[in-house]
């Protein structure tokens, strides 16, 4: 296994469970160094798709049931989740939405005012209808990432930390194992979720996925002293951002742009982690169209990390046809975190049983992209390329 955030965690945690003897993660810095730990960790399970649905459907079981399915703590607050989607995409809403609703989840469609009811700081003008799932919120990223990796080690994985896989070892069209900084490990199956780093990994390999590294930005704003207390998470496809609590007093908040020329590009080696004045400003403006009293707020933090955008902005999960025993979980575009317990036990049914039984990760095959099947949903709110929410 290499990468030690939350979904290579996930999937050491349920190959352990599933019985597998020996499982080592690899990680070259610590538990949560890449994008798990500076994730704002949205759990919800609207998705304008309905695998990536299921994914999330089957893991909010485990944030709500935290204790008893991992051990530990995760931080799942569940505050709820607003969706604002523009109104000329109302019959998109009602077509997700349902299908939600088909796979499980708690949702519905509430109008504008009953969505105000909820938080009367909000301003609505530009939406008709809201989506609304009030069994979803968010959790703490790193105390997930911490409680799977204990529970991990507690069925027997090893972690190495401080450890670079410098390699892939492989013989003729087979995984025979890795090199690392500490030496080499055997192994007949490697699981890279190395996310923004998976490309150094790859390309030795000769395999391209066209995944490319993207800087994730988040600002810490102080609730204005006029500002409801409850506060939900939202999800903002009119003004393409998100946001949630944070610390009970202030709110965690991103902006997202297309992925195309002008979106922000990052080496996973060398990155300022503190984000722009400019895009702070941006922030600020935004925050203030859907929550007018925030123009009173105050600036408590910022970060930025780097994820990994696939080409299509789904993620690649499964093998990959190149060499046998070789898995990966990478190019998620920033989405998976909340699907992290799913997407782990999936990858342990297909590694131990030849197929994932809980969710189909065929729509996730890496080979979409040589087949020329970019993955496009069919109610997308018109967007193209865009990653809504952390």
């Amino acid at each position: 296994m290499v990468g030690a955030g939350v979904n290579g965690l996930s999937s050491a945690f349920h190959l352990a469970t599933a019985g597998v003897k020996r499982v080592v993660v690899v990680e070259q810095r610590h538990v949560g160094a890449g994008a798990t730990g500076k994730s704002g960790a949205l759990v919800r399970t609207h998705y304008t798709n309905e695998p990536e649905t299921r994914l999330a459907f089957e893991s909010l079981k485990y944030f709500q049931n935290w204790g008893d399915m991992v051990g530990g703590e995760c931080g799942f607050q569940p505050v709820g989740l607003l969706v604002f989607t523009p109104p000329a995409f109302r019959d998109h809403l009602d077509a997700n939405v349902a299908m939600h609703r088909d796979v499980g989840a708690n949702a519905c469609v509430l109008t504008a005012a009953e969505a105000q009811q909820l938080d009367p700081s909000l301003e609505l003008s530009d939406v008709t209808h809201v989506g609304y799932e009030p069994e979803s919120g968010f959790a703490d990223p790193n105390a997930t990432a911490f409680s799977f990796a204990r529970a991990a080690m507690r069925h027997g994985v090893e972690i190495q930390l401080e450890t670079l896989v410098t390699r892939i070892l492989t013989e003729g069209e087979r995984v025979i194992g890795v090199e690392t900084s500490r030496g080499t490990i055997n192994a007949a199956r490697v699981l890279v979720a190395a996310g923004a780093w998976a490309n150094q990994l790859f390309q030795p390999l000769g395999i391209d996925l066209g995944l490319v590294p993207t800087l994730a930005r988040v600002v810490i704003f102080r609730w204005s002293f006029d500002r409801v207390p409850k506060l939900l998470t939202y999800i903002d496809y009119v003004h393409h951002t998100w946001g949630r609590p944070h610390d009970g007093n202030s709110t965690l908040f991103g902006a997202e742009v297309p992925q195309d020329t002008d979106s922000p590009r990052g080496d996973p080696n060398d990155y300022v982690e503190a984000v722009s004045q400019e895009y702070i400003e941006l922030c600020r403006g935004k925050i203030a169209s859907r929550f007018p009293v925030m123009r009173r707020s105050t600036v408590r933090g910022n970060w930025q990390g780097i994820l990994m955008m696939s080409p299509d902005s789904r993620p690649v999960i499964g093998p990959l046809p190149e060499y046998d025993g070789l898995y990966c979980m990478a190019g998620d575009s920033g989405t998976s975190f909340k699907t992290s317990p799913c997407i782990g036990k999936c990858l342990a049914e297909l590694i131990t049983e030849g197929r994932a039984s809980t969710v189909d990760l065929t729509p996730f095959r890496a080979s979409r992209f040589a087949e020329g099947r970019l993955w496009r949903d069919e109610f997308d709110y018109g967007l193209e390329g865009v990653t809504i929410s952390r």
